[in-house]
């Protein structure tokens, strides 16, 4: 595939408004990447060194419960941006993700781009400001998907979420 440029990343909408340099050094670390259906991206604990913009597929992100295993907290398709603990200390992913159908995205290599932003601290600011929001919205969605479980759960089995 060829190298992802500036123009690619103009049409990704969590990065809409980006200055065009910024958009420029961004694709500096990027790469194209497919992945099969089924194909574990990341896994919970582990270290988190990418994130990714998903042009097509859909990606499953699921937490591990005690008593249920995986479960599946909410699913994300074509826009949508997959992980943020690269971002923020430890660096672990917080949650595991899978592709549930075949996937095509935009991967980022997150040393590098916390590195750019490191150089750039207005470029930074704007990555960060967008990623904290993303953060928000992803714990309402488990918050709100951990409470749809426990009331679906036998109440001896709810104490274990």
């Amino acid at each position: 595939m060829s190298a992802v440029t500036g123009a690619d990343l103009t049409r990704e909408p969590f990065l809409s408004g980006l200055r065009n340099a910024d958009l420029t050094r961004l694709a500096t670390a990027a790469r194209f990447t497919e992945f099969p259906v089924g194909r574990r991206i990341f896994n919970e604990s582990d270290p988190a060194e990418r994130f990714w913009l998903v042009q097509d597929g859909t990606v499953a992100v699921d937490l591990r419960t005690p008593g249920r295993g995986p479960v599946v907290i909410e699913t994300f398709g074509p826009g949508s941006v997959l992980g943020w603990s690269w971002l923020f200390r430890p660096y672990r992913w917080r949650f595991g993700g899978y592709a549930s159908t075949p996937v095509r995205a935009i991967e980022f290599d997150g040393r590098l781009v916390r590195t750019l932003c490191a150089v750039d601290p207005s470029m930074g600011y704007e990555l960060t400001r967008r990623f904290a929001e993303l953060v928000v919205e992803r714990l309402e969605a488990t918050q709100a998907r951990l409470v749809e479980l426990s009331r679906t759960m036998p109440v001896s089995d709810a104490s274990l979420l």
